[in-house]
Order: C-alpha cells, then sequence, then structure tokens
C-alpha cells in the first residue's frame, strides 16, 4: 500500500494513465491538464524517446523546439511519411506546430524522397493561427517533388488557391476541412493532373459542383464522400459518366437515391468496392441496379425499411466477383442470416455496427 501510494501517475504507461484518468471527474481532468507531469518525466525539447525497434525517428528540432516525427523508409533521407498537427491539448499523437516551424522544416528537413504528409490544423479550436499558406504549399511542391498523399484536418483551406497545392499528388485527403467555392473547379481542376484517390469527410461546402469538375479533369480509381450533404443525385448523374474509371466508391451521409445508384450500375462497371450508407430513399428497384456491376468483389450496404432481404439476395448472385458482403442499418432475424449465407456460398457475409 505504501508503495502504491508513492507511484506517480506519470510513470503509468499512456494506455494506462488515460484510462485511469477517465474515471475521474471532469473538474479533476482538468486540473490535470492544466499542471501537466512533473518537469522529469516531461518528454526533453531536443527529442521525442523512440521505442527500440520503431520505425519510426525523431528530427532534430526546429528553432521554436518543436521536433517532427517521420516515418522511416527507402528514400536517400529515410523520410517517407511526416505528420504534424496544431491542435493544442494534454495528449497529443503528433507534436505541435506552427507555420514557422513547418517552414523551417520544409526548407531544412523535408526531402525529395517525402511520399505522404499529414497535418492537422485548429479549425475548431478557436485559434486563429493558420499553418497552411500558398507560398508555404508552393514551396512543398518544389521541395518535396516525390510528395504523393497529402492528408489534412481541420484546415482552413479558404485562403489557399487549389492550384498552390503540390501537383505531384496522386491522393488527396481533406476531413473536416472549410474549402472555397472555387476549388476543382474551372481551369483549377487541372492543377492535379496526376490525381487518382479522392476521399472527402465532413467537408460542408464540398457540392454537385466540385464533384463534377474533379472528375471531369481527374481519372480517379477512389472516391470516398462522407458527410457531403450537398452532394445529390443530380450530382452523381452528371459526374458520372467521368468516373468510368473508378474501383472503389464510398458514399456515406450523402443525399442520394435510386437515381444515383441508377447512374453508378450504369457507367461504373470497374468498380470493385461499393460502400452505400445512411442512406434512407434506396428501394429495391434502385438495387437491381448494381446488377450490372459484374466486377464487384466487396459491398457494404445499409438497408432500411424499403430493401427486403429478396432483393439482396438477388443482387449478390447476379454479381459473380462478389466475396464480401456487409449489412447494416436493421435488425436481421436469425432465419434471415440464415438464407442470405445459404445463397451465397463463395461470399463472406457479416453484420455491420
Amino acid at each position: 500500500m505504501a508503495a502504491a501510494a508513492n507511484s506517480e501517475l506519470p510513470v503509468l504507461p499512456d494506455s494506462v494513465l488515460l484510462q485511469v484518468l477517465a474515471l475521474l471527474p471532469l473538474r479533476e481532468r482538468l486540473r490535470a491538464a492544466r499542471w501537466g507531469p512533473p518537469p522529469q518525466h516531461r518528454p526533453q525539447p531536443e527529442r521525442y524517446r523512440d521505442p527500440p525497434g520503431s520505425r519510426f525517428r525523431s528530427l532534430p528540432a526546429s528553432p521554436q523546439g518543436l521536433p517532427a516525427v517521420a516515418e522511416a523508409g527507402d528514400g536517400p533521407d529515410g523520410l517517407e511519411t511526416c505528420g504534424f498537427e496544431s491542435t493544442p491539448g494534454p495528449f497529443r499523437s503528433r507534436p505541435q506546430i506552427s507555420s514557422q516551424t513547418l517552414w523551417h522544416l520544409v526548407r531544412q528537413r523535408l526531402r525529395d524522397s517525402l511520399r505522404t504528409l499529414r497535418v492537422r490544423g485548429a479549425l475548431h479550436s478557436g485559434s486563429k493561427r493558420r499553418i497552411l499558406s500558398p507560398a508555404l504549399l508552393a514551396a512543398l511542391g518544389k521541395r518535396c517533388p516525390q510528395l504523393h498523399r497529402l492528408c489534412l484536418t481541420e484546415m482552413d483551406l479558404r485562403p489557399i488557391p487549389y492550384e498552390n497545392v503540390p501537383p505531384s499528388l496522386t491522393a488527396l485527403e481533406l476531413s473536416h476541412c472549410e474549402i472555397p467555392a472555387a476549388w476543382f473547379c474551372g481551369s483549377a481542376a487541372r492543377a492535379l493532373p496526376q490525381l487518382q484517390h479522392l476521399i472527402i469527410r465532413n467537408v460542408p461546402a464540398f457540392s454537385d459542383r466540385h464533384l463534377l469538375n474533379v472528375s471531369s479533369q481527374s481519372s480517379l480509381k477512389t472516391l470516398s464522400l462522407c458527410g457531403t450533404y450537398r452532394v445529390t443525385d443530380t450530382g452523381i448523374q452528371r459526374a458520372a459518366p467521368h468516373l468510368e474509371e473508378l474501383e472503389r466508391l464510398v458514399l456515406r451521409h450523402c443525399v442520394i437515391g435510386d437515381s444515383a445508384v441508377g447512374f453508378i450500375g450504369r457507367h461504373m462497371k470497374r468498380l470493385r468496392f461499393l460502400e452505400i450508407s445512411d442512406t434512407y430513399t434506396l428501394t429495391n428497384a434502385g438495387l437491381a441496379c448494381l446488377a450490372s456491376l459484374q466486377r464487384l468483389e466487396t459491398l457494404c450496404l445499409d438497408i432500411c425499411d424499403k430493401i427486403s432481404s429478396g432483393a439482396v439476395i438477388a443482387l449478390c448472385q447476379a454479381l459473380p466477383q462478389l466475396r464480401n458482403l456487409k449489412l447494416g442499418g436493421a435488425h436481421f432475424e436469425d432465419e434471415v442470416i440464415d438464407k442470405i449465407q445459404a445463397s451465397l456460398p463463395h461470399c463472406s457475409f457479416s453484420l455491420m455496427p
């Protein structure tokens, strides 16, 4: 008991410490966040301690004392992936960073072997600091010509022209970001000639117009739209003829129905993965339009009361390459589940939560 009483929370593993803090009242958690660990347990500003055998190593600290975490790779400088964040808080998976620090890293640390860059801003924290600027992105494109994947989270991108995004990108991921109306539109859509994978999560400004422009100017193979309530049946109808090379499509929390699904089945015949969830206007008639997707291997559907189990079985039996079926959104009786499994002997069936 005496040894336990003398133990200090900061010396515990992070996973245990988080469990302990989760049991504390809110007032105590705020007090712990304000005071933080004692000085002897705080990480040194020069480096983050790396566990033995870790694939990550610490870059030397910037003039502001903020290190960057980079994943080991095969490039000449050994770096392929970097991630930064500016979100304040007592527990962070990435070091805090400012625009000045990121400028220093682009000029002094990041090399031409960088493949992936992840940056998290502080859009919803009330902070007015801006991490990215047009000049910074332009410098990043010149300094890192092999940058293929850019992941931006909680960033205010409204002051940044789309033309300043590094043209070497093949994958762009935007999560909880604000974008200007001109992004992806007009001549700016040609700014990313190699773009193949576009993932949009909870970007409220992304609309039918954005979808049409980016699909008509790029040969997309992956398109994931989650929480984009401005994307409608009309947007899918206009973009579908430009998405014939698409192999992976995710539509989640989009305002679509049978009409959109009909154009998916008509034009996107190379699809191998399809997820349509949180869409409550889809019916048996719309579901039947997907039977033309003869290359489909994985199908994830939210089933509402307008779709019968018989329509699901008929669709899956018409898809010869289907190997994975995931259903959610409704409670299935055991006999219905047994019927689906029995009718699809070569297909793995599971229920989504």
